[in-house]
């Protein structure tokens, strides 16, 4: 008899560990998201904070909301009932200061108290320049919105959601071969250059001025999607741009990838980028 309960044992064990392990991921830690109070956090810029509200009022559907101050924030960041919706600055390694905001959904929690990156955070999406936002970023906060809302409830079905994060939605654009595609002039890299356009680009692809190209962002525009890019305004080496297309419809995100800039490199959709994104199309 010992010997079965040792061997019992044993063979407990690793399944007792392997079902903590489940409770300690991504998955589990928001599982409570939808019935929990995300609290957004206003910034005190009334414009900011304007845009903000009547983004988040008409989109947010996920959970239940209030709006905030960076007090009452700081004053409830420590309490686990809530999570916060939070315009962030974000600095990378070879970064002298922080060149982009994002819009972050962290959960609260005791780790609160030692600063922001010590919160369970579910998703930072790259929202604009901090030192020179041109005002697009605007245009496209309610997609920003819908988009943080279906990564957060995708990550609470599937825990490879969770890990790889937004990059993982890339994937959507193997079923972009049909659909017309609008880049503004300023969100293509110079390497984008005449010799590239003529190789990937058909009539269906659309390069205009950034106002002409914001008309195409709007749900009445079936089968298409919209260029955007975040980075910062100096674009100096060392930091990163983010890219993306918006299927401006239903605000599903098609493709989401980012790159460091460098000397070679610099800010914008790559060629790269376009080979990619223009591969499914037929010739």
């Amino acid at each position: 008899m010992k010997k079965f309960i040792v061997l019992a044992a044993a063979v407990l064990l690793p399944l007792m560990t392997w079902a903590q392990a489940q409770i300690d991921t991504k998955k589990m830690k928001i599982s409570d998201f939808t019935s929990k109070v995300t609290k957004v956090v206003l910034t005190g810029n009334p414009i900011h904070d304007a845009y903000l509200k009547k983004a988040v009022s008409s989109k947010w559907n996920v959970s239940p909301f209030e709006f905030c101050t960076l007090s009452e924030y700081e004053s409830l960041k420590s309490n686990d009932s809530y999570y916060f919706l939070l315009t962030t600055k974000g600095q990378f390694k070879k970064e002298a200061e922080p060149g982009l905001t994002f819009l972050s959904l962290v959960k609260g929690g005791g780790d609160a108290s030692k600063g922001l990156d010590q919160m369970l955070e579910v998703v930072s999406f790259p929202f604009a320049s901090v030192e020179d936002p041109s005002g697009r970023e605007y245009v496209f906060l309610p997609s920003f919105i819908d988009i943080i809302q279906k990564y957060t409830l995708d990550s609470m079905e599937n825990d490879f959601d969770g890990y790889t994060g937004l990059p993982n939605y890339t994937m959507n654009i193997s079923r972009s071969g049909n659909m017309t595609l609008v880049f503004s002039e300023a969100d293509l890299a110079a390497d984008v250059n005449p010799s590239v356009r003529n190789a990937c680009f058909d009539e269906d692809v659309l390069v205009l001025e950034e106002e002409d190209a914001e008309e195409y962002l709007s749900p009445e525009k079936s089968n298409t999607l919209v260029s955007y890019v975040a980075v910062p305004s100096e674009g100096k080496p060392g930091s990163f741009c983010y890219k993306m297309l918006i299927d401006p419809q239903d605000n599903t995100l098609y493709y989401f990838r980012k790159h460091k800039i460098t000397k070679k490199f610099g800010p914008g959709f790559l060629a790269e980028d376009i080979r990619r994104i223009t591969a499914p199309r037929k010739k």
